[in-house]
């Protein structure tokens, strides 16, 4: 049986509530794994050898305790699925880079894609509860065509910002104004203007949730297909 762990590192907890959302799915997917390790729903304490970790939370560079677990579940787990937007992209926690006066913090934090190699990356704030039970049972069934998506996420996430939707989609004549990018803002950063987003570089905080969500980003070969 697959063994799975959930790990929490710099988080609100809302990708794991989002994960026992998933109800009756929930219980699909425990009967098919063996949940070795997670801090609200298994009693354990250290964190063993595993196939699968599923890690929510960014890293906090001051916290020699968080880099520590960020290489440890390297160490231990064969495939490192980076959980929400705070792994994946760095999300709402973004904001503490810098020192930014909305959070005069000095702790700085950073998505766990950019401390150690993540082989997949599910976005969200939080992920939906079907995504995360879709990646999952992909990856119990070896569907790698369908978790090629969340691969590259994995592996460009912590680039990912407001920019890629002006260069890769506005610029080449792309956009349909469907305003999705805009919808998905965590900081309203983007309005749309004549029909086409307009990034509002000192609201953005590179969390990446406007190019995960954009449709011409998201499915690139349906548009060669339309072309």
């Amino acid at each position: 049986m697959v063994k799975v762990a959930h790990v929490q590192l710099c988080s609100c907890c809302g990708c794991l509530v989002s994960l026992a959302d998933t109800y009756e799915k929930l219980l699909d997917v425990l009967n098919s794994i063996e949940l070795v390790y997670c801090q609200t729903l298994a009693d354990a304490r250290e964190i063993p050898e595993c196939d699968i970790a599923l890690v929510e939370g960014s890293v906090c560079l001051d916290d020699h305790h968080s880099l520590e677990v960020a290489k440890e579940v390297r160490e231990k787990a064969k495939i490192v699925v980076a959980l929400g937007a705070c792994a994946a992209t760095g999300g709402v926690t973004r904001y503490c880079r810098g020192n930014q006066l909305s959070k005069p913090v000095h702790s700085s934090f950073s998505p766990l894609t950019e401390v150690i190699k993540v082989d997949l990356a599910i976005p969200g704030c939080p992920p939906s509860p079907e995504a995360i039970v879709s990646v999952i049972t992909a990856a119990l069934n070896g569907d790698m065509e369908y978790l090629q998506p969340f691969a590259e996420l994995a592996e460009n996430g912590s680039e990912a910002c407001g920019c890629d939707v002006i260069n890769k989609v506005v610029n080449k004549s792309l956009c349909m104004g469907c305003g999705t990018c805009a919808s998905a803002c965590p900081t309203r950063a983007i309005e749309m203007l004549d029909g086409r987003p307009n990034i509002l570089k000192e609201l953005c905080i590179k969390c990446g949730a406007c190019s995960v969500q954009c449709p011409r980003i998201r499915f690139p070969e349906l548009i060669e297909k339309i072309e």
